[in-house]
């Protein structure tokens, strides 16, 4: 049996959890969790990180040379340098308006990237 400590990020009480990992990976319990999502919290983040993602997206003939914008749900941890790359080559023609999607399906994950933000076109 191997434990290992996280901070929850659930709520912003920010509990100090120890899970304990059998000898394949996998959490059989988690302590120091103050409700039950702190439990759930704990053994995606062992078994499948995820996270959302927030960047920026050039835009061309905009009032604004970049559009912030965020995956409209969490994507695999280890996917985040991937999406970075593919966000980093983005770019958009104004206008942008908030809600629109910048890039489709990113790296196959079924999450689109959404603009946060309007941008009018000069």
């Amino acid at each position: 049996m191997k434990k290992t400590n996280l901070t929850c990020i659930i709520c912003p009480i920010g509990c100090s959890l120890e899970v304990t990992l059998d000898d394949n990976g996998q959490p059989v319990s988690v302590s120091g969790n103050r409700c039950p999502r702190g439990e759930q919290y704990a053994k995606k983040e062992i078994l499948n990180p995820t996270r959302t993602l927030t960047s920026t997206v050039a835009v061309k003939n905009g009032s604004l040379k970049l559009v912030p914008g965020k995956t409209q749900a969490e994507i695999p941890k280890d996917m985040l340098l991937q999406a970075m790359e593919i966000i980093r080559r983005a770019e958009c023609t104004a206008p942008v308006k908030r809600g629109d999607v910048l890039i489709y399906d990113i790296l196959g994950t079924g999450v689109n990237f959404i603009a946060c933000a309007d941008v009018d076109a000069v």
